[in-house]
This record gives structure tokens, C-alpha cells and sequence, in this order.
């Protein structure tokens, strides 16, 4: 082949470059009804009536992979979700820390199963500022002392997601989940459940750091599934054992 002779695409590729350029121009869309939904209910703080986030797809936010983004399927976020809000009530506060796609989740389950409008998202990417309008606050994992003063040992319940499997990505999350949880006095929530939970979602090769960080909590045999799958294994680790999964024996 002439070296100057232009490179052609086939078929079949030319065909998965279009396909990819039409699924990003549908997210481009989705994410700009998404910010024109949010701007005008602002104006009226109409969006702070609501659930804690408007019901939005996390597939609208492409994954950065440079920022470690891998989002959980539906029904591993939706489980995520549910098992952090059961049992809540209207004064227990709420925190996700680096786990946008469990957030999206709340916005799509049933009013009844949301009990509690202090729901916060902690995220390092500013584009999720639209999916959680006045509940959203950045976070950067490598600064663990600066968290929202708002949230400053306030939290009852912590979902926290460190986004690098890595020592020290998981003890400075660690010390930043220290900051925003509220001191457990085994107080419980108005339905007789426990106020206070902690649940840590990261790869299984973590364990000893996890439980050596957060010694309340045990492995669970529930383990997080991604939408475009990772190589790392994942498990949950929780201070409570629910529908959704019981703790792991120690052998």
C-alpha cells in the first residue's frame, strides 16, 4: 500500500465511531436538560422541597478514569442506597462520600423509602454539582481535614467509596469519614433502627486497612458489581448486617 495513501476506516468501525458519537451527543443533551431542570427550580428553592436529588441517570456522566470513576450497575447502587436510608428518619443526616452513582440512585426510589432530606453529596468532580443542587460539596480525599463545616461531625450515616486502592488514599478517607461522623451513643432513629451506620465500599485486597480504620465494621458477602466491569473484586464493609447482606464469618 502507497504509504500516502489516506487510512480508511472499515465498515463495521465507521459504523462503532457514529454509534459512539450519537451516545455522546444523547448524554450531551441529557446532561444540559439536567442543568436547565435544576437552574430554574433553584430560582424558586422549589428543588429543595424535593427528594434529595433530581432523578437522573449517572450514565449522563461519562466516567473520567483518570479520576478512578467507575460506576456501580442499577441494582448495586439501588442496594447501596436502600440499605443506607432504611431505617432513617427525618432528622437523621445523610452523607455519600465519593460514590455519585449510589446519589443518582436515591433519586429514583420511592418517596417512602427517602425519610430524610439531609442527604449530602462529597465528590471531587464539580460536575455533580447538578445532581445534588444545594446538597452537593467538593471533597478531595488528599485533603481529609477540610470537610464542610456543616457536616463536621454531624453525619449519622457514612457511605464512603475511597476512589485509589492504595494505603494512603485509604487512610486520609478514613480520617475525613472520622471528621463527619457523629460519635455513635447507640442512639436509635424514630422507626427503633440503628442512627448511626457506616458502610465502605472498596476492592477486598483492602480488608486489613478497612477493618483496622474502621473497626466497627465487618466484611459483608455483598459484593459491588461496575457497569463496565474491573479486575479488582469488591466488598462491602458495614456496621450492620440487613436485607441486603449478613457478615461474613471470620476464620
Amino acid at each position: 500500500m502507497d504509504d500516502d495513501e489516506p487510512l480508511q476506516l472499515s465498515a463495521h468501525a465507521l459504523e462503532a465511531l457514529q454509534s459512539f458519537k450519537q451516545e455522546e451527543e444523547a448524554r450531551r443533551k441529557q446532561f444540559e436538560q439536567l442543568y436547565q431542570q435544576v437552574a430554574s427550580e433553584s430560582e424558586n428553592d422549589a428543588i429543595l422541597e424535593k427528594s434529595p436529588t433530581p432523578a437522573a441517570s449517572i450514565d449522563v456522566f461519562p466516567e473520567d478514569w483518570q479520576l478512578s470513576q467507575f460506576w456501580y450497575t442499577d441494582e448495586t447502587a439501588a442496594i447501596l442506597a436502600r440499605a443506607l436510608l432504611q431505617g432513617a428518619d427525618e432528622d437523621t443526616v445523610v452523607c455519600i462520600a465519593s460514590a455519585p452513582s449510589v446519589f443518582a440512585a436515591i433519586g429514583k426510589l420511592k418517596p417512602e423509602e427517602v425519610p430524610t432530606k439531609h442527604v449530602y453529596l462529597l465528590e471531587y468532580d464539580q460536575r455533580f454539582k447538578v445532581l445534588a443542587p444545594g446538597r452537593f460539596y467538593a471533597y478531595d480525599y488528599t485533603t481529609p481535614d477540610d470537610v464542610p463545616e456543616k457536616l463536621y461531625k454531624k453525619c449519622h450515616r457514612l457511605l464512603i467509596d475511597p476512589p485509589f486502592l492504595e494505603e494512603e488514599c485509604q487512610t486520609k478517607s478514613a480520617q475525613a469519614a472520622r471528621n463527619l461522623l457523629a460519635e455513635d451513643d447507640g442512639a436509635l432513629t424514630k422507626t427503633g433502627d440503628k442512627r448511626f451506620k457506616l458502610i465502605s465500599s472498596t476492592g477486598e485486597r483492602m480488608r486489613e486497612l478497612i477493618l483496622k480504620h474502621y473497626p466497627e465494621t465487618r466484611m459483608t458477602d455483598f459484593h459491588p458489581q461496575h457497569k463496565n466491569g474491573l479486575s479488582n473484586e469488591f466488598s462491602c464493609y458495614a456496621s450492620f448486617e440487613c436485607e441486603h447482606w449478613k457478615f461474613v464469618q471470620d476464620h
